[in-house]
């Protein structure tokens, strides 16, 4: 069975963990279905062939692609050139991918595209994001109302569109909330698999992190648990449905 390839970055055990578990359940995976791992404490697989999984879906993780070389920790630097590594064959054979978060800097970077500090951050906290043109006729948004919240915390944010790239979903602070290249390759600025409670863990392991004054932790926890993110779950399971052997493969 092909399974999902699933790429974590996040150093804490609880909190990759738990993105881990969040994948499972929003995505409507078994543990057999997947692959996992953890590239802030492990290499890839030697002889990695990607064209022998059905998916490849990437977590967050607090590094940022447009921090210079010199500030990366090695494990971040590490991590950063294996994914960047991978990108070229995803890119070029369209295999299904799945970024969340650090995603799509990863795929912006790679086209080419500007990623930085400069605009568009958001602290930890729901946002609005609605449907473009080209998002409503997309089947990863199937099902989906055309405007509903997710949850966001990022520093960095693609600037400008890639070159080769259709936009699918914005936000009033952040206008490239999702995107996709060619067929099969998206990422999302948001996280689809997170809700209140995985948020609430989140603001409390990067609470010094520099996404928020850490003041602010517990007005924001209260915030992400009264928030209404069922929706972006959706993406998440749409991805999976579409992409899943079963389904009769690449859509």
């Amino acid at each position: 069975m092909r399974r999902f390839l699933v790429l974590q970055l996040r150093p804490e055990a609880e909190v990759s963990d738990n993105e881990f578990d969040a994948f499972l359940a929003k995505g409507g995976l078994a543990p057999d279905e997947v692959q996992r791992v953890r590239l802030e404490q492990e290499e890839l697989p030697e002889g990695l062939d990607l064209a022998e999984f059905a998916g490849v879906i990437v977590g967050g993780g607090p590094g940022c692609i447009s921090d210079a070389p010199e500030a990366k920790p090695p494990a971040e630097a590490r991590i950063e050139a294996a994914i960047l590594g991978l990108m070229p064959k995803i890119t070029q054979a369209d295999i299904p991918f799945l970024g969340c978060c650090y995603g799509i800097g990863i795929l912006a970077h790679h086209l080419g595209g500007e990623v930085s500090k400069a605009r568009f951050g958001e602290g930890a906290g729901p946002v609005t994001c609605r449907m473009t043109e080209a998002g409503r006729a997309d089947p990863l948004l199937a099902g989906m109302p055309a405007r509903f919240d997710a949850l966001v915390g990022h520093k960095e944010a693609v600037q400008a569109l890639p070159e080769g790239c259709v936009h699918l979903l914005a936000s009033d602070p952040c206008p490239f909330q999702m995107i996709r290249y060619r067929r099969n390759v998206y990422a999302t600025q948001f996280h689809p698999e997170a809700d209140g409670d995985v948020f609430a863990l989140r603001i409390r392991v990067y609470r010094d992190k520099g996404y928020f004054p850490p003041e602010d932790a517990a007005r924001l926890t209260g915030i992400c648990r009264a928030a209404s993110v069922a929706a972006p779950a959706k993406i998440l399971a749409n991805f999976v449905a579409r992409y899943r052997p079963a389904a009769g493969g690449v859509g």
